[in-house]
């Protein structure tokens, strides 16, 4: 029914809109097409006028309204420096913009048709053509400078210190894993993924590098304060996109070929519900890249606590390795050496 009445009211808005031009044809031919045009462009200069004056007013307007009210401040040290180039972008733009859009609609209301005056031919200038070509070429050198140093500082070596996490994309949700004690994350092979035997990354149990790593999905991601994190990003299916708005950071996860990025949080959750006033407040990971129906559910969220917070909640897990391979598995074991023990005694 709603799809009925939204094509009646676009058939509708057809219909009026030619009415009102045949009306206008009429209208013109009664009139004189000369008196019609040039009446038509007075009230055009005087709308483009007005649209201007309106149009300055809403950007005013919304700029004060929504101003550090979507985002918030960043939450990453890198966030600062993209949070700086947006705003050294915003500033140029917004000077272009002024200039040309004024002087479009003023241009259009000030030198609208007149019998007084005739149109002065104007067809070339050189230095001007120098001047329009070399600033703009300018400012978008100094734009492109500013985002390749950015670029290269995101994608570039994480410092020593630094926690690794991968991050993997799949239709449609988000896997992660965390390195063990010996901080590195074992081999995998894509050939090996297998959820029905508890290797959802292929990861290649022969290597004693996946025996402590930690695997998690439909939970939170969690990230320590104050320490740097780098990503390693990879997908199974189709290509993703790690978006981390509170962080100002993105990456593209593509099938087949890894990509990496690093960053600082500097604010846990909780120092970020107190800033905000939003007890709700959470960390937010989400795919930028249209991957399918279920595109816009591949959300999830992120804690950012300190390291004893952290050490506990790794502490928790259980390594993948033992989950797929129970018989390695010590608690196992000792479970199942009690349940002879009890069955021996019974039998006895």
């Amino acid at each position: 029914m709603q799809t009925f009445f939204i094509i009646a009211i676009l058939v509708l808005g057809f219909l009026i809109t030619f009415q009102i031009a045949k009306a206008s044809e009429y209208v013109a031919v009664l009139r004189g097409e000369e008196q019609t045009r040039k009446q038509s462009n007075k009230i055009n200069a005087f709308l483009m006028l007005l649209f201007l004056i309106v149009g300055l007013i809403g950007v005013y307007y919304c700029n004060e309204k929504l101003n550090g009210k979507i985002l918030g401040e960043p939450a990453s040290d890198h966030g600062v420096l993209i949070d700086n180039m947006i705003k050294i972008t915003l500033v140029i733009t917004l000077v272009v913009f002024f200039i040309t859009q004024i002087l479009l609609f003023w241009f259009a209301f000030r030198y609208q048709e007149s019998d007084k005056r005739k149109a002065y031919y104007y067809p070339h200038n050189n230095n001007l053509e120098i001047i329009w070509t070399t600033i703009p070429a300018l400012a978008l050198s100094v734009l492109i400078g500013f985002g390749l140093y950015y670029w290269f500082k995101i994608t570039g070596p994480a410092p020593k210190d630094a926690m690794v996490v991968e991050v993997v994309g799949s239709q449609f949700k988000w896997e992660y894993r965390y390195p063990g004690k010996d901080g590195i994350l074992g081999k995998k092979y894509f050939k090996y993924i297998d959820e029905t035997r508890n290797n959802p990354l292929g990861q290649i149990w022969e290597d004693s590098a996946n025996h402590d790593d930690i695997y998690i999905t439909g939970e939170d991601l969690y990230l320590v304060v104050n320490k740097p994190v780098k990503m390693i990003i990879n997908a199974k299916d189709v290509v993703h996109d790690v978006g981390l708005v509170h962080f100002r950071m993105k990456m593209d996860a593509v099938p087949g070929m890894p990509t990496t990025m690093w960053f600082t949080p500097t604010k846990t959750t909780k120092q970020m519900r107190e800033e905000t006033g939003n007890a709700n407040f959470v960390y937010e990971i989400s795919c930028d890249q249209m991957c399918g129906r279920g595109h816009t559910s591949m959300r999830g969220t992120i804690q950012v606590v300190t390291q004893e917070e952290f050490d506990a909640w790794l502490a928790s897990k259980k390594p993948q390795y033992l989950r797929a391979n129970p018989d390695k598995d010590p608690s196992v074991k000792k479970d199942s050496s009690n349940v002879k023990d009890i069955a021996a005694v019974m039998t006895n």
